[in-house]
Formats: C-alpha cells, sequence, structure tokens
C-alpha cells in the first residue's frame, strides 16, 4: 500500500468544481473513476481543497492510498491520462509518507487572476480571463491589495452559504503585476473561504474605479460587513496555481473557492 501525491490541470469550463457531486461532473468524480479502472477497485482522492464550478487549477494536489505495488510511481500519468478526458491532466506522481494528506498537510494555497484589459479578449482566452474593458491603475490596486497581508478577519469576503467555522486567514502575499497582454493578481495564504478569491477581485476593481485608495480599503476589510464588498468576479479567469507544503501550518485546513 502506497500513499500517492498527484499534481493535476485541468481545465474548468466544464466541472461544476472539484468535488465529486452526485449526478454532476467534477474533477474528483473523473479521476476516481479512472482510479478504479486502473486499480479495479474503488478509490477515494482527497484533493488540497475544493474549487469551484468554472474555476482551472495549473497544479491543484492530490493523495489517494494505491493498493497495487507493482506500477512504477512515475508511470501513473501517463497511465491515468490514457483514460483521463482531455480537460483533466495528471502533471506528476510521488511517493509519500502515509502520513501526508493532500490537504491536511497543505501550508498554503496560492491563486492567480487573471485579466485582459483591452478591447476585447481573444477567443481563445476567453474561458481564461475576465475582459474588463478599461485601463486600470495598478499602483492603486496594489496599495489597496498591500492591506492583505497577515492573519486577517476575511469576513468581508465571505460568501453567502460559507461553512467556515472562523473566517480569519492568514495571507503571505496579494499582488498585481503585467504579464504579457494581460494584468494578474497573485494571492498566497494558507486557506480560502468560498469564492474569496473572487469577491476581493472584485471589490479591489470596484474600489480602484471609485478612486480609493489604501485606507479607504482598510476600513471596507476592517468592516467585516459583506455588504460593502464589490461585486464578485467571474470564475473564468481564476486558477489555482500552486500548493505548498512547506513552512508552516496556520489555521484551518480550508480551502474552497
Amino acid at each position: 500500500m502506497r500513499n500517492i501525491l498527484l499534481l493535476i490541470s485541468y481545465d474548468g469550463t466544464n466541472f461544476c468544481g472539484w468535488q465529486k457531486q452526485d449526478g454532476q461532473r467534477t474533477v474528483q468524480g473523473e479521476i476516481e473513476k479512472v482510479l478504479e479502472i486502473v486499480h479495479k477497485s474503488q478509490i477515494n482522492l482527497h484533493g488540497s481543497g475544493r474549487t469551484d464550478s468554472g474555476v482551472h487549477a495549473a497544479a491543484q494536489a492530490a493523495t489517494f492510498f494505491s493498493p497495487i505495488d507493482s506500477i512504477p510511481v512515475e508511470n501513473y500519468p501517463l497511465a491515468l491520462n490514457s483514460y483521463l478526458p482531455k480537460d483533466i491532466r495528471i502533471m506528476s506522481a510521488s511517493v509519500v509518507d502515509d502520513s501526508f494528506h493532500a490537504r491536511f498537510s497543505a501550508t498554503k494555497r496560492t491563486y492567480r487572476y487573471f485579466l485582459y484589459t483591452g478591447c476585447t479578449p481573444p477567443a481563445h482566452q476567453m474561458n481564461y480571463v475576465w475582459g474588463i474593458h478599461r485601463k486600470i491603475d495598478l499602483q492603486r490596486l496594489n496599495r489597496m491589495a498591500s492591506v492583505l497581508r497577515g492573519e486577517i478577519d476575511c469576513a468581508t469576503f465571505a460568501a453567502s452559504g460559507d461553512q467556515s467555522k472562523s473566517t480569519f486567514r492568514y495571507i503571505e502575499h496579494a499582488v498585481f503585476f503585467n504579464e504579457g497582454n494581460k494584468v494578474v493578481f497573485e494571492i498566497c495564504a494558507n486557506a480560502f473561504l468560498w469564492k474569496m478569491v473572487r469577491s476581493i477581485v472584485g471589490s479591489l476593481l470596484y474600489y480602484e474605479k471609485l478612486g480609493m485608495d489604501k485606507e479607504g480599503f482598510a476600513k471596507i476589510v476592517a468592516s467585516c460587513d459583506r455588504k460593502l464588498a464589490g461585486p464578485t468576479a467571474p470564475p473564468t479567469g481564476l486558477f489555482l496555481w500552486s500548493v505548498g507544503f512547506d513552512g508552516i501550518r496556520r489555521g484551518p485546513a480550508v480551502q474552497a473557492d
């Protein structure tokens, strides 16, 4: 019996999120189907967190226990990808300690949100960016985003229906930068509330357009008032970019966006 860690990329456009749901096409569900084919028995896959409908992943992490020791671990990507649909790819596989768990061992998650500020996004990018059709003040956005650092009560950005016991999260960094013809927002934290990243992106852009600066946004965050959040950004531009397992593990092992 081996504990195997998979790094997974997927195009979330046609999925109802990561988490398995009856009657719905999900990333976890599709991979578990293929694991059952390969192992000829039911396999439970545990992800580092739950991405929402339409959200993508460059490097989701997931673990499962394999009852078969005869398959070389380096063969898992090829074996699984030969059965998986093309909008899911296993990028790597490795054997980890039995105590390792993709969710509970994770110390940080990094998301990237891609914005297209030109007139119209090219057709091949439509599912992977949010076209906002205006120029943005990157310096103003970064001044406001600098408020999001350290342990913060993120209740302002908690979606209705979020079931987290605590709304406190530890944010490593939050920053905007240019990348080619796109603007990228990157945020790294120990965990995220449901739709938290999309709420932050929508709020920052909403208040940047109104000319708000750092002090005003700090008051919005400190208010813990969901009514003061801006419109939630669409899922199309959001990617779970990486999952880290080094450093200090802070707070609850919860992640959902």
